[in-house]
């Protein structure tokens, strides 16, 4: 009988020394508690463990019972009788086993779980594994991290529940699970916030940083594709549950973060989540988060959580000091890079719409030092100073030698007459519509703004080699044009195909007809730059010549 062969093995140990405890011994006792256990008496077995005499047995030979227990506790029914003493005998195990060996038995048993039990193992092993970690006491920053990151690893390959229906079914458990995760995370949460409040040097951050990572991780995995938004008929809705406590768990530890904010401006998540989440700790992560990705649907939950956050932000809040944060710089270059290469144009609209009203949180200083980096790191900054600066006109920091430090990086040519226009175009003609704004809304007796202070400067570097540059580039392409069509009627056939090159890039083959198609575009261009040019220089000389008049 099981309980004989148990009794026996526990009867020789008794009278031994923990020391000379031997790996026969190991082997006896796991296999006879396993039959125990397949038997049915998960009773008989419970009593054994409670046994005070057989402490340190238990001690040294319990961790071994973890993978038998955990099927029998599968296989039996909820309200079976056998099931519940299996669950106390976890329970007594996770009181009473070496902790360092409970720990890799219960990691083993979650790491080699699959499929539909996945959910059910971690659930089930949640609690005593939490008991051990809180047991350990050198390496319990590694070992939870590793406990986490195993947790993690098993569940991201599981589907994320999206609709009504699959969220209240929550087929495999992952909502379920998710929340008891992060029920299981908070002790250590709120050992590292208790140790940041008793010291201002808190030194140990090991544990903070591997809570840290797993915050960062439940936003990739399940936050990333979940929904979130409020449903009808689900009270409390888990994911949204799951998503604030990860948010506020974050905030709480990322105090060195926090504390800089004046008056922390607080959100909801994407405009669902009832927890409110600092903007900082916002900035500083979606980077990492979102705009690091390209799948559409990533791209614009980032852009939606930024845009709800910027929402209830009051204009001209954000102090210039912000920008010291690297993250602050990297968010608006993220934002231009998809208003440039995003594919979506409706993505493009709002990642402009998204900038300018982050630039619009800023006080004047800040808006003034973000444009000069945007300027020195786009070609596209440019028609966003246009638009800023008709509502900044007036300000300390956007007149006199401050404006004209940033005319300098826009009315500038990269390479200066010999710069590719083309490429260039969208560019050239928003700061040609700055100055043409500048030159009529100045007048040069007044100079508010110091433009006619420098503009020899501004004619020197940006209007005459731009001249000179569009009749280079006009002569060439109206040239390329002349031979396309001599060429043409020498091989009597428009259907030729060849290759050009257009801005530095070559065309894919094309007929003849369609590389003049091309060629047409780009003298159209031209023409257009040209035109708003030559109405700048007429603005210029009128302006300059009433003045002369007026002193006359």
């Amino acid at each position: 009988m099981a309980v004989d062969e148990l009794q026996a093995i526990i009867q020789r140990c008794q009278i031994l020394e923990e020391a000379d405890f031997k790996g026969e011994d190991f082997n006896l006792f796991q296999v006879a508690g396993q039959k125990c256990l397949e038997d049915g008496y998960a009773a008989q077995l419970l009593e054994v463990i409670q046994n005070e005499k057989n402490k340190v047995i238990i001690k040294n030979m319990g961790w071994n019972l973890i993978s038998p227990l955990v099927r029998c506790i599968f296989m039996y029914k909820q309200d079976d009788d056998k099931r519940e003493h299996c669950l106390r005998i976890l329970d007594q195990l996770a009181q009473l086993c070496n902790p360092k060996e409970l720990f890799l038995g219960l990691l083993e048993q979650i790491e080699q779980t699959s499929g539909e039990q996945v959910c059910q193992t971690v659930m089930l092993l949640l609690q005593p594994l939490q008991t051990v970690l809180l047991k350990l006491q050198n390496k319990k920053a590694y070992s939870v991290g590793l406990s986490l990151a195993m947790i993690m690893n098993q569940l991201t390959p599981l589907p994320v529940p999206y609709t009504k229906q699959q969220i209240q079914e929550d087929k495999l458990g992952l909502c379920q699970c998710c929340n008891a995760v992060v029920d299981f995370a908070k002790p250590f949460v709120n050992e590292v916030v208790k140790n940041m409040e008793k010291s201002s040097e808190y030194n140990d951050m090991e544990l903070k940083e591997e809570l840290i990572k797993f915050c960062m991780q439940s936003l990739k995995y399940p936050l990333l594709t979940a929904q979130l938004e409020q449903l009808e008929g689900i009270e409390e809705h888990p994911f949204r549950h799951f998503a604030t406590e990860i948010m506020v768990n974050a905030v709480e530890m990322n105090s060195s973060v926090c504390t800089t904010i004046e008056g922390q401006v607080l959100v909801d998540l994407c405009s669902t989540i009832s927890s409110e989440i600092s903007t900082v700790f916002l900035i500083h992560n979606l980077n990492l988060i979102f705009f690091s990705r390209t799948e559409e649907s990533v791209l614009s939950k980032g852009l939606d959580l930024f845009e709800s956050c910027l929402l209830r932000m009051e204009d001209n809040s954000l102090l210039h000091q912000y920008l010291e944060f690297r993250d602050f710089i990297n968010v608006p270059q993220d934002l231009v890079k998809i208003m440039t290469l995003c594919p979506m144009e409706h993505m493009r609209k709002k990642s402009l719409n998204i900038l300018q009203l982050f630039i619009n949180k800023f006080d004047t200083e800040g808006k003034y030092t973000l444009f000069r980096c945007l300027l020195k790191t786009s070609n596209h900054a440019a028609e966003l100073f246009v638009f800023l600066f008709q509502k900044e006109c007036g300000n300390i920091w956007f007149t006199g030698h401050h404006l004209i430090s940033l005319l300098d990086l826009v009315l500038s040519l990269p390479e200066g007459a010999e710069t590719d226009l083309l490429q260039n175009s969208d560019r050239i003609m928003a700061s040609l519509n700055l100055l043409r704004y500048l030159v009529i809304k100045d007048c040069e007796s007044d100079n508010q703004t110091g433009v006619w202070t420098t503009l020899g400067k501004i004619e020197q570097n940006f209007l005459k080699p731009l001249r000179v540059g569009l009749n280079m580039s006009k002569a060439h392409y109206e040239a390329e044009i002349k031979n396309k069509k001599e060429n043409r009627k020498e091989a009597h056939s428009s259907n030729t195909v060849c290759s050009v090159t257009v801005s530095g890039e070559k065309m894919p083959a094309m007929t003849t007809g369609m590389q003049l198609q091309v060629l047409h575009s780009a003298l159209f261009t031209f023409d257009l730059i040209e035109s708003v040019l030559a109405r700048v220089e007429e603005l210029i000389e009128v302006k300059t010549k009433a003045v002369m008049d007026e002193n006359s």
